[in-house]
């Protein structure tokens, strides 16, 4: 004999479970009534099956009637807070289950009502930017909750003074959906000196509500502004300061204190060269060479010999040219040339000997640098010390004295070449070591 299926009770079909509503996180129970309307002792296993399955159980899960019994059991549902679980209506199904006849299975329905819940990430990054003018962040949102949110963003600065642009304005999230937004801070004048200016300001980020909609505000929506800072630098900060006013004090000392001692001591070094008054031996001979014997020579011819290198160790070479005019009784003009070439970082000199018989009266010299080289160039009469000039000052330098200077005989002229860097002549290519010519140029009497 086949016994009848077990009647749920109370209601008909579809409405068998009493409508509930629960909040995701939260707990809700409702019941359901299984009655055994067979004339023999039966079981039920009692399961809930649809979209609330993974977390909805009946308690107890099984059940055992005698005839014409009922009993009535638990659905319990906990759902957890997750954005899985979304906000709406969802069905609710328990399948019954006899043992014994199983062909009589029922699955009485019913809704259940999850809540709406509010749980929204959001952080800017960076938390601290640094700049002149403006800063660029980022606002990194998450909607952890289970309804769709649509974002708005107030930045705020106590003073005012910064000014923002948040791109995009408003932000529309599904749950579970993340997404960023742009953010720059801006501000209207620069810091030209001094230490950084730090402005902090904050950003609120609330859900907007659509015209006409009513809804409780949720208790974990975010109204808690974020903090952050933009801290503007100088356009010219303090070391760079230190350094222009160093280089001021120096700019400073150097005119005040060493360039016009430089210009004392070659002042004083000509004074000394033309201020040098002849011997009276030198004078009477000066008388009777003539007129004649102030000037320098020009064209060329035999004449006395000069020497090649000096006793002055270096390895120029020292060259005489003959007269070309009379200079007077018992003179002539002449020339004397020293060349004078030398690797960098070295001292080398130049000598020219004043032949024996001879005095050489000198009133002019040239001084040529040609390749534009770098060092020291000393020029010494005898004993005497003319004049030390840098040679990347000049390329081509000419000296002039109406009263002449004289040199006896066996007496060197010499010039000493300290060779800092050698220089680029017209070729185009640097030159192995300097090079160097002085030219002397005066009336050469003899003393018999």
């Amino acid at each position: 004999m086949t016994s009848p299926a077990p009647t749920p009770s109370p209601g008909a079909p579809g409405s068998d479970i009493p409508a509930v509503s629960v909040t995701p996180g939260g707990i809700a129970t409702t019941t359901l009534t299984v009655r055994n309307d067979s004339d023999i002792v039966e079981g039920y296993g009692l399961e809930v099956v649809g979209e609330c399955a993974a977390w909805a159980t009946v308690e107890p899960a099984r059940v055992s009637l005698y005839p014409g019994t009922s009993e009535t059991v638990t659905i319990r549902l906990e759902p957890p807070r997750s954005h899985e679980v979304r906000a709406g209506e969802l069905p609710l199904a328990v399948r019954v289950l006899p043992t014994e006849h199983p062909e009589a299975v029922r699955v009485p329905e019913s809704t259940v009502r999850v809540e709406e819940f509010r749980q929204l990430r959001a952080e800017i990054a960076p938390r601290r930017r640094r700049g002149w003018l403006r800063g660029r962040y980022r606002l990194a949102l998450r909607n952890e909750g289970n309804s769709p949110v649509t974002l708005g963003f107030t930045p705020a600065q106590p003073g005012e003074e910064l000014r923002f642009t948040v791109k995009p304005a408003e932000q529309k999230l599904e749950p579970g959906e993340s997404a960023e937004v742009g953010l720059r801070a801006r501000i209207g004048k620069p810091v030209w000196f001094g230490t950084p200016v730090v402005w902090p300001f904050t950003v609120a980020v609330a859900e907007t509500e659509e015209p006409g909609a009513e809804r409780p505000e949720p208790a974990d929506a975010v109204h808690t502004p974020l903090d952050a800072e933009f801290v503007q630098i100088p356009v010219f900060p303090k070391w760079l300061l230190a350094v222009l006013a160093a280089l001021i004090a120096l700019l400073l000392a150097w005119f005040t204190l060493v360039r016009p001692a430089v210009r004392s001591a070659a002042k004083e070094a000509a004074d000394e060269v033309v201020q040098q008054r002849p011997t009276p031996g030198a004078d009477e001979q000066a008388g009777q060479t003539g007129s004649g014997e102030g000037k320098p020579g020009g064209g060329s011819g035999s004449g006395g010999a000069g020497t090649g290198p000096g006793a002055g160790g270096g390895d120029g070479t020292g060259t005489e040219s003959g007269p070309g005019g009379s200079g007077g009784a018992g003179g002539q003009q002449g020339s004397a040339t020293i060349d004078v070439q030398t690797a960098g970082g070295t001292d080398k000199t130049g000598t020219y000997t004043v032949p024996a018989g001879k005095v050489f009266q000198v009133t002019d010299i040239v001084v040529a640098n040609f390749q534009g080289d770098e060092g020291v160039l000393t020029i010494n009469f005898g004993e005497r010390k003319i004049t030390t000039i840098a040679l990347e000052t000049f390329r081509n330098q000419d000296y002039h004295w109406v009263t002449p200077i004289r040199i006896a005989a066996n007496d060197t002229v010499t010039a000493q070449v300290t060779c800092a860097k050698p220089g680029t002549p017209a070729t185009g290519r640097r030159a192995q070591g300097c090079h160097e010519v002085l030219n002397v140029s005066g009336v050469l009497s003899s003393t018999r």
